[in-house]
């Protein structure tokens, strides 16, 4: 049976566990935060289990594993011995995680993103001001490597813009802070927001994300860790192919593409190179069957 690796042990490991044993594929947690990681020896670091405690799974009992893991210095450190591919390795995590880094790409290729800019501090106050100076108020701004929405504000005119950009200076001179860039970014008013699974270059379905009516009055994010709910849809085939466009481009086999669409306007707004994986029914018939042989052809590799 073949052992897969996961690094997080929350809604998709529990999700994955036994579909996956069903198509052969052993599921384990492998820790790579919140713990300690011996760095020297000739012992491979053992695997904590589900409970935190430690286990007979040894990291090199792992065959593949499905996704590098996110923090990326805990993540060299712990794969150091590990001589197994990963469905989406490190440069996948990477790639994705750089939403700057997405927008151009995708935009040079002729697919439709927000319009964005990247502001790289510091810069004068008067920089930021003739970067935005093509779009509309309100805007977004967002961090460029964070995730679930975090430090995601709407501005809705010049001042206050410069007053959210004051924060992020604040934080931007700390001497530790790796990434000091942020993206402003037109905002989608009333904008229907998706998040499309792609697997191994094919889309498997997804999930609207809506807010429910206790939180949606006077609010605009739609991310499910921020109280939106995700309901399974029956995709179109122009969002199944965008998805599928946008994962090709990239190179990334398993991946998350959020949509954002208008009445005249279906746009890429961010991807995911670490998914949720949500509840089976959400997705197309045979979505277990297209990543568990994706899992297979990467241990294969």
């Amino acid at each position: 049976m073949l052992r897969l690796a996961v690094t997080t042990n929350a809604e998709t490991f529990a999700r994955v566990r036994e579909p996956l044993a069903d198509r052969g594929i052993a599921v384990d947690h492998l820790q790579a935060k919140e713990r300690s990681i011996p760095l020297t020896g000739d012992s491979p670091a053992s695997s904590p289990d589900s409970d935190g405690d430690t286990d007979d799974t040894t990291v090199a009992d792992f065959d593949v594993g499905l996704v590098y893991p996110g923090r990326l210095m805990e993540g060299a450190a712990i794969t150091a011995g590990l001589d197994i591919p990963w469905v989406n390795g490190r440069e996948a995590v990477l790639t994705s995680r750089n939403k700057s880094g997405v927008l151009a790409a995708l935009d040079a290729a002729g697919i439709d993103v927000p319009r964005s800019v990247m502001l790289s501090n510091p810069v004068d106050e008067s920089v930021v001001v003739d970067a935005v100076a093509d779009l509309s108020f309100p805007v977004v701004v967002k961090p460029n490597s964070a995730t679930r929405g975090v430090g995601v504000a709407k501005a809705g005119d010049l001042d206050s813009l410069l007053g959210v950009v004051d924060y992020l200076d604040l934080v931007h001179d700390f001497r530790a802070t790796g990434d000091k860039s942020y993206i402003v970014q037109e905002f989608l008013p009333d904008a229907r927001d998706y998040r499309v699974m792609v697997v191994d270059g094919d889309c498997v379905g997804g999930v609207e994300r809506r807010l429910p009516d206790g939180l949606a009055e006077g609010s605009w994010k739609h991310n499910v860790h921020r109280g939106a709910e995700a309901t399974g849809v029956d995709l179109p085939e122009s969002h199944r192919q965008l998805a599928e466009r946008t994962a090709a481009e990239l190179g990334i086999p398993y991946l998350g593409v959020d949509l954002l669409e208008t009445d005249d306007r279906l746009v890429v707004n961010e991807t995911n190179a670490r998914p949720t994986v949500d509840t089976a029914e959400k997705y197309d018939n045979g979505f277990y069957d297209r990543l568990a042989d994706l899992i297979h052809e990467t241990a294969r590799e």
